[in-house]
This record gives C-alpha cells, sequence and structure tokens, in this order.
C-alpha cells in the first residue's frame, strides 16, 4: 500500500474560471481523509483530477511511484472513483447483471470475479435486490449498487465525491464498515461532502477545507 499525494495542483477551465490555486493533498496509506467546501469551491474537479479522469494544468499526483497520467492501467486498477451523481446504471439492467459487467472490466480473474461480486453483495445488502432493474430501486438502493461497484475489484486508494446522498442508517452503516475495512487493510480513502454536512459517524484522520483554489486545515 502506498499515499496518496497531490502538490501544487492548479486547474482554470478554457474561457471560464480559476477553481484550484495550488491545492496540495498528502494522504497516508492506512488513513482516510474529509474534504470540504462550499458548492462550486472545486472538490469535483480535485477529485477527478486525483482519479486520472482529467488533467491538471500544473503540478502532480502520485499514489507511491504510480503517475494517473503516464502509468494509467496501473493506477486505475488500484483505484476506484465515485461520483457525485447517479451515473454508471443502466435502468433496465438487473443487479446481478450490473455486478457481472463491472467485474469483468474490473482487471479480475474469473475466480476472483466470484468471489468479489458475492462479497459486495454481502456488504452492501443487495441480496435480495439481485433480480431487481435500477429504475425500479429507490435512490438509496441505488446508491448502494454503485458503491458495491465502487468497492469490487477491492481498490487501494478510494475516492468518494458525496457518497451518503441518498442513504438510509442502514446504508450509511454499511459504507461506514466498508471505511473502516480500507483504512485497516492499508488503504487509501478521500471523502469529499459539501461544507457543514456531518461526518456520517465516521472518525476521519484528516478533515481539509478547500477554499480559494486551496486546502486548508479545518
Amino acid at each position: 500500500m502506498s499515499d496518496l499525494r497531490a502538490h501544487g495542483v492548479h486547474k482554470t477551465w478554457r474561457g471560464g474560471p480559476t477553481v484550484l490555486e495550488g491545492a496540495s493533498l498528502d494522504v497516508p496509506a492506512g488513513t482516510s481523509t474529509l474534504l470540504t467546501g462550499r458548492n462550486g469551491a472545486g472538490k469535483t474537479t480535485l477529485l477527478r483530477i486525483l482519479a486520472g479522469l482529467i488533467g491538471a494544468d500544473a503540478g502532480e499526483v502520485r499514489y507511491g511511484d504510480l503517475d494517473p497520467e503516464r502509468s494509467a492501467t496501473d493506477y486505475r486498477r488500484r483505484m476506484a472513483y465515485l461520483g457525485v451523481v447517479s451515473a454508471g446504471l443502466y435502468p433496465r439492467l438487473k443487479v446481478r447483471h450490473h455486478l457481472d459487467l463491472w467485474a469483468r472490466l474490473a482487471y479480475l480473474s474469473a475466480a476472483e470475479q466470484d468471489a468479489r461480486t458475492a462479497e459486495m453483495v454481502e456488504a452492501f445488502a443487495l441480496r435480495e435486490l439481485l433480480d431487481r432493474r435500477p429504475d425500479r430501486m429507490s435512490m438509496g438502493q441505488r446508491q448502494r449498487l454503485r458503491l458495491a461497484g465502487t468497492f469490487l475489484h477491492g481498490p487501494e486508494l478510494v475516492l468518494l465525491d458525496e457518497p451518503a446522498n441518498s442513504l438510509d442508517d442502514v446504508g450509511l452503516e454499511l459504507l461506514r464498515t466498508m471505511v473502516a475495512r480500507t483504512r485497516a487493510s492499508g488503504g487509501v480513502l478521500v471523502w469529499a461532502q459539501p461544507f457543514g454536512e456531518g461526518a456520517h459517524g465516521i472518525d476521519f484522520d484528516a478533515h481539509w477545507v478547500l477554499e480559494g483554489g486551496k486546502l486548508v486545515p479545518a
């Protein structure tokens, strides 16, 4: 397991505002970090840069020795990103078929696919939903399915954008368990949410606020 490091990250949208102005973050292996800020502060932009989904204008990101752009395949094998929008679900594809599809796309062996899928079904209480379609599920149930897909391949680096959205108390407890398991296994977890939202019963190791394009300790 490795540390996540982001130093001097800058991002300006073409024809738009500057979002990040030298944001820096260090998250040691085996820890979880809470990232907060007002709406539009750049939390999602920073997470997407950490995930390697978009590039920074300047600065660097490393997970151990891996760069999200130059070592994209190895980086993504170790990383999982959950976006804030309800994307990635096919309305008429059953839960079991979503999990099968994601397992095949996750660089897992055939034996690992079955084992990891079964583990996530239990971890996010999806057994009774396996033959349900997302368009016939509640928002909280759909969020549990998206979280199961996020953790399916056993990622070392987990980036979550407002993961508690739509979750009830049971869903939140399941998510807290996965956060604890990630930390205990030596992984790195970054959880982003709007400023002022509670910590959902999670004892984060660090709390940073994104303001003025920079990260400051809360």
